[in-house]
């Protein structure tokens, strides 16, 4: 049987040979009709693109990259569930690669993506990142950077507002009366926790001026929250509420009180930074900070083709910055100084 090719399609669909080309690549220009009826004929005849030839005529792989520090937890995977909705919308594959936090093995990743992908979406939390990149990027690949600080020229950066919703969970807990508020940090390096943390100290000086602050280190993991507990559980006094940076290091912390025989939030309060999806279903439930991860990788992704499908039209990529917006959650973990304990 001969194989099927795109003029066979293009009869079906009864559209021109270059419509059915437009259609199957995603391109903008093509009304939504037309699209159904390309891809209702596609499927009848069960045709596929041969990528091979569709790349060397187009210069285009119809891949894009996605170099991660890691792939474990549920922030990566919402992250990548965001961006695999728009790369299937568009119908191009991912090629994805993580360093594990190294940045040895961040630069020989990004190195590996080279002529394997039309663009890249990079999430590098270092507080360095724009020289570490610098060495291993190519200038000439649309490059979208997730939760990184600016600094690479035609590069776009996608942010959460980690400062804002760190100041906003302070002045939470602030006015639910808590004065006395430790806040367990992420890692150093970490771009990310360097803001929450700036969040937290700002707020708290404007809040309570005078109140010291209090700040155990983390990892971003819960082994580092459980440990954060432990050490406020074994110090000679308590603080009335925890803000840890994230959800996992939150989650570590309530497992250390509750296995100690402290009551969240009755002895003492508790609050977590991402509202990951496991965050609603612990006891009690957790009060923490939104972020919208999937649409954090969706709004990554559309961004990153926004930049490819303007350096097809000859137009220099754009540097551009972007902020998520964050929410504050409220639950049961935070509870209230301002109203009467339960007994």
């Amino acid at each position: 049987m001969p194989s099927v090719t795109i003029k066979d399609v293009a009869r079906i669909a009864q559209v021109s040979v270059a419509t059915v080309s437009r259609a199957l690549n995603g391109h903008g220009n093509v009304a939504e009709d037309v699209r159904n009826r390309v891809f209702a004929a596609a499927q009848e005849l069960r045709y596929t693109p041969h990528a091979a030839a569709r790349s060397l005529s187009s210069r285009r792989t119809q891949t894009l990259g996605v170099v991660l520090p890691d792939l474990h937890g549920e922030f990566f995977s919402e992250l990548m569930r965001g961006i695999d909705q728009v790369a299937r919308a568009k119908r191009l594959h991912l090629l994805v690669s993580s360093y594990h936090g190294n940045p040895d093995e961040q630069g020989a990743a990004l190195r590996a993506m080279r002529g394997r992908v039309d663009g890249l979406l990079v999430l590098s939390p270092f507080a360095e990142t724009p020289t570490l990149l610098g060495e291993h990027l190519d200038p000439s690949l649309p490059t979208v950077l997730i939760n990184s600080q600016s600094g690479l020229d035609g590069a776009a950066v996608l942010r959460v507002d980690n400062f804002g919703g760190a100041v906003a969970m302070v002045e939470h807990l602030v006015a639910s009366g808590h004065r006395s508020i430790a806040f367990i940090a992420g890692p150093a390096d970490n771009f990310d926790a360097h803001e929450r943390l700036r969040g937290y100290r700002d707020a708290l000086a404007r809040l309570l001026p005078g109140t010291p602050e209090w700040v155990l280190q983390g990892d971003f993991d819960e082994a580092s929250g459980h440990r954060a507990g432990r050490e406020l559980i074994d110090s000679s006094r308590r603080p009335d509420a925890v803000f840890a940076a994230n959800d996992m290091m939150a989650l570590g912390c309530l497992f250390a009180f509750a296995h100690d025989g402290l009551r969240v939030p009755d002895d003492i309060a508790v609050a977590g930074f991402d509202d990951i999806p496991l965050a609603r279903y612990v006891h009690p439930a957790l009060t923490t900070i939104r972020v919208n991860i999937a649409e954090l990788g969706a709004r990554a992704a559309r961004l990153l083709i926004a930049q490819i499908a303007g350096e097809a039209a000859d137009e220099a990529p754009a540097s551009t910055s972007d902020l998520l917006e964050t929410g504050l959650i409220v639950r049961e973990s935070s509870g209230s100084r301002l109203l009467p304990r339960s007994p």
